[in-house]
């Protein structure tokens, strides 16, 4: 049985990095027919926040990732300690009291040495009274991990064979000197106890995913299959990571992108096959092999996400809009056929409002001070509403014949009175649609 896990931290929205992780493992667990996962990493009490909590499922929802079920970290501290006595029991945790100042100028030294900065494990050699004498002169210490100091190796779902030499790497601390329990340890004592099988994360983790490896070892647990997927970065391949605030889900929706622009891009970005706006989550799922994405920093741009909006658009039905549109005030007999000839020329949602202004008569007629007296006499030739599909070319035609006027100089300034635009649907279609006639 195939079980993968979304773990984010209740303590901001959703932004698209973390949504290429949560898309990622919910596309293989559907794909096997197996568990998604949605895993709140809420141990830290200051900073968690259950708005954060709604927010996160709420764009989940918006987006169609239904989970099967919701675990709470802050629900399972009990395990966690359970874990860290089953560690010390097989003396692979130990407590150290270096202060933060002290370990800066360790590894400073290490540095100059040519040594590479990692913790020296001093905390080792100290005798019972002297970390008792520690304890009762700076409090309680944090908890680290032993690391076997071996070669860890697994074959990454992306990345390929990985080889990482433990001595590299600092013996991870699990817990804080204020006793909340850090991820590393929250994470593979719940991937473990879950039977999570694949987690698919950021590139940043690998290291971390090495030291992970050895504490699910160290708890007898089963290694699950890792994928680390590459970073985003901006369309000049600048960092992303400090404009991740501005690209949260919640400010993209509200920009008008629709779900499966968004979720049809992340699914094939960074991936050796092209980007194609899919009409369902099945479809993308059908579709999905994280063995086609690379390695390499992948470009995201938020522009791309509007094209792709405006494409899911045009193959939305009127039973998914009628609310909406009804909301605008667009009767009810014209609103299917008003739905059919704008959803063609609108990038997001929001432009119905500026058509069904044009068709009710709502907006200024933008007139070129050369055209003023032509589009005023061509407004006087036209006869009340409604109009019909041939009113258009009647219309224009006997505008012609009697100004003299055709092509371009006939047509665009007649098309830029009537709707503000020099381009959009088809005039026959705006006119069949108008409610009022239209005036200077």
């Amino acid at each position: 049985m195939t079980v993968t896990r979304f773990a984010p931290s209740p303590t901001g929205y959703i932004h698209v990095g973390n949504l290429r992780t949560a898309l990622f493992n919910f596309l293989i667990a559907r794909k096997a027919g197996g568990t998604f996962i949605l895993r709140l990493d809420d141990t830290d009490p200051e900073r968690s926040k259950e708005e954060y909590v709604d927010a996160i499922k709420d764009d989940l929802e918006w987006l169609g990732l239904t989970w099967d079920r919701v675990e709470r970290q802050s629900q399972r501290l009990d395990r966690y300690a359970a874990a860290a006595d089953a560690l010390r029991d097989k003396g692979r945790f130990y407590e150290a009291f270096e202060t933060p100042t002290e370990l800066d100028l360790k590894r400073k030294k290490q540095l100059n040495m040519g040594k590479p900065p990692v913790y020296d494990r001093a905390a080792l050699a100290l005798s019972e009274d002297e970390r008792a004498a520690l304890r009762g002169e700076r409090g309680q210490g944090v908890w680290r991990f032993k690391l076997d100091h071996e070669r860890i190796e697994w074959t990454d779902g992306i990345l390929g064979p990985i080889s990482i030499d433990a001595a590299s790497v600092s013996d991870p601390v699990l817990i804080r000197q204020d006793g909340q329990v850090l991820y590393t340890l929250a994470s593979v004592v719940d991937d473990t106890e879950m039977g999570v099988t694949h987690v698919v994360r950021g590139s940043d983790h690998v290291t971390n995913t090495a030291t992970q490896i050895q504490i699910i070892q160290a708890l007898g647990g089963d290694v699950p299959s890792f994928a680390h997927h590459s970073l985003l970065t901006g369309p000049q391949g600048e960092a992303l990571s400090k404009r991740l605030g501005t690209l949260s889900l919640r400010d993209l929706r509200a920009q008008g992108v629709q779900p499966m622009a968004l979720l049809s891009l992340m699914a094939r970005l960074g991936s050796a096959d092209p980007v194609e706006v899919r009409g369902s989550v099945d479809e993308l799922v059908e579709g999905f092999d994280i063995a086609r994405f690379g390695s390499a920093p992948t470009k995201f741009d938020e522009r791309d996400l509007f094209p792709l909006t405006a494409r899911v658009l045009q193959g939305t039905p009127f039973e998914a809009v009628k609310d909406e549109i009804a909301a605008l005030g667009v009767p009810d007999a014209v609103a299917p056929r008003f739905w059919e000839v704008v959803r063609d020329n609108i990038t997001v949602k929001a432009e119905m409002a500026g058509w069904w202004d044009v068709l009710r008569g709502a907006i200024t007629p933008q007139v070129a001070d050369e055209d003023r007296d032509f589009v005023a006499e061509a407004f006087a030739m036209l006869p009340e509403p409604p109009y019909d599909a041939g009113t258009w070319s009647a219309w224009t035609n006997a505008v012609k014949d009697k100004t003299g006027r055709k092509g371009k100089g006939l047509f665009l300034p007649l098309r830029h009175a009537i709707t503000g635009q020099s381009r959009g649907p088809e005039m026959a279609d705006v006119m069949a649609l108008m409610q009022v006639k239209p005036s200077l």
